[in-house]
């Protein structure tokens, strides 16, 4: 498995043939350079999305329609934009699994909002999720964006991932020192990657919190558009 980080909340995930992008942010990435848009959704067979804040929706659409590719999430969601967008959507919904070709992609609960401007206001786009993806005989927990929350105990408990790709930026998710607090608690990974920091000032800008309170575990700091291979 080879996890490419695009800034962000974003990330590129090439496994057993297959190329997930979770929540691509191109447009306005400000961690993203246009050099590197091509070359960051090369090949993608699926777009996961967690929820439809701007900096994880704006470009799913667009790169659904470009690339021919499904987007994978919310029922709700999905299914309004089947019908009137015109792309394949594969919706599902908190507790169900889907089969990506092999990768089994399980939703969880987040705690977050998920909502999105319109000309007549501000509209609710399905609710905020996250994934456990069964993928090379280990687990991988995506946490979208994220508060801690009770729910982290029975997943840690039940899908007992080995690897948690984790907001950790502060502000609108957890930040370093709570992200620490909920992998310890709740789960017992063997690699943590931050994401959802850096981007801006108000985020966290460095994730040496997160590595002084997980003694014990690999916490890496990703780099934009370089592999990180599990």
């Amino acid at each position: 498995m080879n996890i490419i980080w695009l800034g962000h909340g974003s990330f590129r995930i090439e496994t057993e043939g297959q190329v997930l992008l979770i929540d691509p942010w191109l447009s306005g990435n400000p961690a993203l350079p246009e050099e590197h848009h091509d070359a960051a959704v090369e090949g993608a067979t699926h777009i996961l999305l967690t929820h439809t804040h701007f900096d994880h929706v704006v470009d799913v659409l667009p790169l659904a329609k470009k690339l021919g590719v499904p987007v994978v999430g919310q029922y709700d969601l999905m299914g309004f934009w089947g019908e009137s967008e015109g792309i394949e959507a594969v919706g599902f919904n908190k507790g169900g699994t889907v089969d990506l070709n092999g990768i089994m992609v399980s939703m969880v609960p987040a705690s977050h909002s998920s909502t999105f401007s319109t000309p007549d206001g501000l509209r609710t786009g399905g609710t905020e999720v996250g994934y456990m993806i069964r993928t090379e005989g280990k687990m991988l927990y995506v946490s979208g964006d994220t508060d801690i929350m009770a729910d982290m105990e029975w997943m840690g408990d039940y899908y007992k991932p080995d690897i948690g790709i984790l907001s950790a930026g502060g502000h609108f998710t957890m930040d370093m020192k709570a992200t620490a607090y909920a992998a310890k608690r709740y789960f017992n990974f063997k690699t943590v990657i931050p994401c959802h920091y850096k981007t801006f000032p108000i985020l966290e800008q460095s994730a040496q919190d997160l590595i002084d309170g997980l003694p014990g575990v690999d916490v890496i700091e990703p780099q934009v558009m370089q592999g990180i291979a599990l």
